[in-house]
């Protein structure tokens, strides 16, 4: 199960909200209780004859946790703490590191580390794997436990062992906790074109974004030449915010799917009039780190050919978790369904592939450095749509657009490679634009706010 932010939610493109069951549970067959006797009879046996007497309560969570591990990497179940935690995410801020995590083989490794928080700051990097804190082995014990302990007041410090694939020995990194407050978009202009840097996808993603195309018009006192829409590192959020991001830059069409297990269980969510946009050229940035919510947007603006998909194949989750109350505080989040981009293009375990590739040279290690997929996940969902793509595969001869080292890039000045690619490219695109406009064009006026859409929110 993997952690986003260290909280108790990951990865998540969607996660419905819905009441606590009242009614009888579907009839049981024969085979079912007998299995159920058998469970009974070994709970007993551990109860009276285990070496030290463990309470009913530690043996039967023991038990639910061992139920949802038998599943998929995201069904899990949310004590007080994790609820807690996942309406803490959507909502609000919390003490911590801000890092994505999972566990694998009873470690705690790292799918990345959230832009502009401290783990990222103090170099941590995907698929590093946390082996001690503060001292303590941590091998073994649950992803809720290293989390709980990753977590803690802002101004404090903690120090993480850290091995990291491709270096000889361990090596420890001090880091001081601070509020990880949620700022969903983050935007800036470099040369003309106007940056969305959409961090996380919360209840304010789409009115942040919305306002910050706003702020941008306003700054360079007309349209920019296009916009770079940076979903890099952004493991998702909230479906309807999902839904919202693409619907700001779509006139129409269809924007998700999801499917249930029956074949008449399918939710479609569609774009309303009007392209915030103005029709200006869009770049969406990508990386292994994407996941879930910005799958979808990224699938949608890639089918409808919105936009330009720029940088490094996606993580690749395409399911979708609910959320079944059991109590005023605790919940099973469970995988019901999967999602579909418009084209009808699963991204469950081979993410979206960018239309344009482009490494991010500026980082040295880039190339030695292993990236955690879902795919790598155990027990992930497999694709029934799968297609074969071996006819694109890398042919292993360089591309000399990419020959430049990080090493000259630090020279120029150059931090972020894939940044500047996108930014260049729109460049390009929006002057010549602008030239088969006219100098007669007016400049766009900014279309009004879409609607709040009509469908319930689903919650991730």
């Amino acid at each position: 199960m993997a952690k986003n932010f260290i909280g108790s939610l990951a990865l998540v493109s969607a996660l419905t909200l819905i009441p606590a069951a009242t009614s009888a549970i579907a009839a049981v067959d024969v085979d079912t209780y007998k299995e159920l006797d058998q469970f009974m009879n070994v709970f007993d046996r551990v109860r009276s004859e285990y070496v030290e007497q463990v309470d009913d309560k530690t043996l039967i969570r023991g038990a639910i946790d061992g139920m949802l591990a038998s599943l998929d990497p995201h069904s899990s179940y949310l004590d007080d703490k994790g609820f807690e935690a996942l309406m803490t995410q959507t909502d609000g801020e919390y003490g911590g590191l801000g890092l994505n995590v999972t566990m694998e083989d009873g470690a705690v490794k790292v799918i990345a580390a959230t832009e502009d928080t401290p783990a990222m700051r103090a170099g941590i990097k995907a698929g590093d794997y946390i082996t001690h804190i503060n001292g303590t082995l941590i091998y073994g014990s649950s992803l809720d436990e290293a989390v709980d302990q990753m977590r803690g007041d802002a101004g404090t410090t903690i120090k993480l062992t850290i091995v990291r694939p491709g270096r000889d020995k361990p090596f420890d990194v001090a880091i001081t906790r601070a509020i990880i407050s949620l700022p969903a978009v983050k935007w800036e202009i470099k040369d003309k074109v106007g940056i969305l840097n959409v961090n996380s996808f919360n209840k304010t993603t789409t009115e942040a974004t919305q306002a910050a195309m706003v702020s941008i018009e306003k700054s360079l006192g007309g349209p920019p030449l296009g916009y770079v829409l940076d979903l890099r590192s952004n493991p998702g959020g909230l479906l309807d915010q999902a839904v919202g991001l693409s619907d700001l830059f779509l006139q129409q069409g269809e924007i998700v799917s999801q499917r249930g297990r029956q074949k008449t269980d399918i939710e479609r969510y569609y774009a309303r009039p009007g392209d915030s946009a103005h029709g200006l050229p869009l770049i969406v940035l990508i990386d292994a780190g994407s996941a879930s919510a910005s799958e979808i947007v990224a699938g949608a603006l890639q089918d409808h050919h919105r936009a330009l998909v720029m940088g490094e194949r996606s993580f690749g989750k395409g399911s979708v978790q609910t959320l079944l109350p059991l109590s005023q505080k605790t919940a099973l989040r469970l995988t019901t369904a999967r999602y579909y981009t418009p084209s009808g293009r699963s991204v469950q375990e081979g993410g979206i592939a960018p239309d344009v590739v482009v490494p991010q040279l500026s980082d040295g290690d880039y190339k030695s450095r292993p990236k955690l997929r879902e795919a790598d996940l155990r027990r992930h969902l497999i694709n029934e749509l799968k297609v074969d793509d071996s006819v694109v595969q890398d042919d292993g001869k360089p591309d000399p657009r990419f020959s430049v080292t990080a090493a000259d890039l630090k020279k120029q000045g150059v931090t972020d490679y894939q940044l500047r690619y996108a930014v260049n490219t729109i460049s390009r695109l929006g002057k010549v634009q602008m030239a088969d406009a006219g100098p007669a064009a007016a400049p766009a006026k900014p279309a009004p706010a879409k609607a709040a859409p009509s469908k319930r929110p689903v919650r991730r």
